[in-house]
């Protein structure tokens, strides 16, 4: 399997930003009478030369806007809008999905406690402001948003890469990704519904530095020691770690506070259905490689450890610098 592992590898190095590619946020809250508040958050780096841009509806007039603030790897602006006969029925959406390969998580905080939500995409840019929310929205929209996180988080990714490597497929397999699962179902949980706060600099160096971990083991000869023979706990205490990256893009996209029980349990299987697709298709793709490919050369076989070690040495480096700075 390893040979056409490091395909995946190579087109996961891209790119050493694990997040950088993240869903945007574009937040409208009531703040009044007709006046609502606007935060557009959107990542710096970007696909294309064309800028995406939030779309209000032409009865909605700019009365104050801030300049651009920077927020990690995205910038952030907040504006005031004047909107007569408030937003109900009226459509909202952004510009420039479809040049950028990207979606926005929407949210509309209206008067009495109303919320809405929806995932904008290139092929559903515009959203029509319904009077009450839907819960099967809610359901249908995070989980969207937590299969897109999976497979934008080249990070976490890469984990399951690597123990995928660690185990092989049967039983192991089985056992070690429930326990990374449980790892970071549990801190997502926690953090989102602010049960303990973190640095988020240093987890990020943890979680590049849970992947160096991983593809040291991998180097070990024979695969006897202690973490070959029981893996799950190095992936139920790594998972916790993710579980806090979870956490965080999470809170950058924001969470709809009447229905957030909802939102958080499907943010989840959305990341579990990513997940288990992507091992999905290593798999299936490893058996068609060794139909093709009976006896790969040696230094062939060690390619994708080598790749996986040197991308997470480099976010470790990185994301040190980061949490040091």
């Amino acid at each position: 399997m390893r040979p056409l592992l490091l395909w995946a590898l190579i087109l996961f190095s891209v790119s050493a930003d694990a997040h950088r590619f993240a869903p945007s946020l574009l937040q409208i809250k009531t703040s009044g009478s007709d006046t609502y508040a606007v935060t557009w958050k959107t990542p710096i780096q970007q696909v294309s030369d064309v800028a995406m841009t939030p779309i209000l509806p032409d009865v909605c007039t700019l009365a104050e806007e801030s300049p651009w603030i920077r927020e990690g790897t995205g910038k952030l602006r907040q504006s005031t809008y004047q909107c007569p006969g408030g937003l109900i029925g009226q459509s909202i959406g952004v510009a420039g999905l479809g040049p950028n390969q990207s979606s926005v998580m929407l949210n509309v905080a209206l008067a009495d406690g109303i919320d809405h939500q929806a995932v904008l995409t290139a092929d559903a840019s515009i959203f029509v402001v319904p009077a009450e929310p839907d819960r099967w929205q809610v359901v249908g929209r995070y989980t969207v948003l937590g299969a897109e996180h999976i497979w934008a988080g080249i990070d976490h990714l890469l984990f399951v890469l690597g123990l995928l490597l660690l185990v092989g497929g049967g039983r192991r397999l089985v056992w070690t990704i429930t326990a990374f699962t449980v790892g970071h179902s549990i801190t997502l949980a926690m953090v989102t519904l602010g049960v303990f706060d973190y640095p988020v600099a240093f987890i990020e160096f943890l979680i590049a530095l849970s992947i160096f971990v991983l593809a040291l083991e991998l180097t070990r000869e024979g695969g006897q020691s202690w973490l070959w023979r029981q893996p799950w706990w190095l992936a139920g205490l790594f998972g916790l770690l993710h579980g806090m990256g979870f956490a965080g893009a999470l809170a950058d996209t924001g969470l709809p506070q009447a229905n957030l029980p909802l939102a958080l349990l499907f943010f989840n299987v959305g990341i579990e259905f990513g997940q288990l697709a992507f091992i999905a298709v290593l798999l299936g793709l490893g058996m068609l490689f060794r139909r093709l490919i009976a006896h790969p050369p040696a230094v062939v076989l060690q390619l994708p450890v080598l790749v996986l070690g040197v991308l997470s040495a480099m976010w470790c480096i990185e994301r040190g610098l980061e949490a040091l700075s």
